[in-house]
């Protein structure tokens, strides 16, 4: 037998003694062994690379190159060689029952957590390849695997402590049965984890790659990852915040999904009009008015109606307040409807309008309402400021004037006014 080659030589040819011969067998059988299984692991590993990659390069799908990238035909290679050993075990220690009681649990082990290993880089390569196709792209697939990973270690440990101690698979599952408070408290934020993963798939709340804001933890964003414990976000000052997955059912945060598929971005912001500048407005102003091309018929048409309201009635004009009259806040308001409307940048299918809010101290907010078609950050900021540039500029046109606190140089030249005055 192959298994005394060794022996043989040591106790034959060099007449050593029976034990130093068995023992120096073992020794030289364990170093062939261990070489041969080194050599027919890098054979293995060889033809892995040279002929499975060459098949995958031909195939049109991508799942043979998802299966090489996670190192499938690799973990594989290392459960045919533990299973190789396992079976040459009895050959080797024949002479060494207790050690091969020994060495065949601690193999059986190595074969068992070789196995989880080739199930996780089938598991990986199954999440990436879902993760190609547009159905799964977005969707937590992370969460299911790392609980099935979570409950195949479980059953490893298990089976190991079963294996290593030779007592039977059940005596373990049934203390399991009697730890379980302690297991579930162990794993409270894992077992919330994974509920909350269905929850939001099957509610469809968040997927990978929306813009969430939660600000209670800081977090504004877009989401990279949904796993088993965590949400990670790449925050827009490229920080990164990570999320325990529950508090995506169990606290309120907001989700800009529907405003990137809708038809366009809000647009909400005021300035400030000094009430002090608002009037009505005289025939001068009407006449100068009627140039500007956006109101120009609004302006005629309003003043004709004005006009032939004030003479059915016999309003004395004498007096500007009597009867009825336009302002120039009024006026300027029907312009911005007029500009956005106009403008290229705004979806005129939704909501627009321009709009007096309740007067502050600082004077009274006329906010701009609508919605710009460009959804992207910096396109939306840009149309928002370009509206609100031609707003600050236009305000002097109708003889209004925009709210803001006084500087010092203000306040400086002010007081040389005065001290000239004197």
């Amino acid at each position: 037998m192959l298994n005394k080659f060794f022996y043989r030589i040591f106790k034959d040819q060099l007449s050593l003694s029976e034990a130093l011969a068995i023992h120096l067998n073992l020794l030289a059988n364990l170093i062939v062994f261990v070489l041969l299984g080194y050599l027919l692991f890098k054979l293995f590993r060889y033809i892995g690379r040279k002929t499975l990659h060459k098949m995958a390069a031909k195939t049109s799908t991508s799942f043979d190159d998802l299966l090489i990238k996670n190192k499938t035909f690799l973990n594989l290679s290392r459960v045919v060689i533990l299973i190789i050993v396992y079976n040459l075990l009895k050959e080797i220690l024949v002479d060494f029952p207790n050690l091969f009681t020994y060495a065949e649990r601690i193999t059986t082990i190595a074969i068992i957590f070789a196995i989880i290993w080739f199930i996780h880089s089938i598991l990986s390569t199954t999440k990436d390849f879902l993760r190609t196709t547009p159905a799964f792209k977005d969707k937590p697939l992370e969460s299911y695997v790392q609980i099935f990973m979570v409950i195949l270690w479980i059953i490893a440990t298990i089976s190991s402590f079963s294996v290593l101690t030779g007592k039977p698979l059940i005596k373990f599952l049934t203390a399991l049965g009697a730890f379980s408070a302690v297991l579930l408290l162990i794993f409270k934020d894992t077992i919330l984890g994974f509920v909350s993963s269905i929850q939001v798939a099957v509610n469809d709340t968040v997927r990978i790659g929306d813009w969430i804001t939660m600000e209670k933890y800081g977090a504004d964003g877009d989401v990279v990852e949904i796993n088993l414990t965590s949400v990670i976000i790449r925050n827009f000052d490229n920080t990164i915040s990570s999320i325990p997955t529950y508090y995506l059912t169990s606290d309120s945060f907001r989700n800009w999904r529907t405003m990137n598929i809708s038809g366009g971005r809000r647009i909400k912001r005021a300035v400030l009009i000094k009430i002090s500048s608002i009037r009505f407005l005289t025939d001068e102003d009407i006449e100068r008015f009627k140039k500007i091309e956006l109101i120009s018929e609004y302006i005629t048409k309003s003043s004709e109606e004005v006009n032939a309201y004030n003479k059915k009635h016999n309003v004395d004009k004498s007096v500007l307040i009597n009867g009825r009259n336009l302002t120039n806040f009024g006026t300027f308001r029907i312009y911005l409807d007029h500009y956005i409307q106009n403008h290229p940048k705004i979806n005129q299918d939704m909501l627009l309008m321009s709009r007096q809010l309740e007067p502050t101290p600082n004077g009274i907010p006329l906010e701009i309402y609508a919605f710009s078609r460009e959804k992207v950050w910096t396109e939306y900021e840009r149309v928002m400021a370009n509206i609100f540039d031609h707003i600050l500029a236009s305000v002097k046109y109708f003889d209004l004037e925009v709210f803001q606190n006084p500087s010092s140089i203000d306040i400086a030249n002010l007081k040389e006014t005065k001290a000239s005055e004197y």
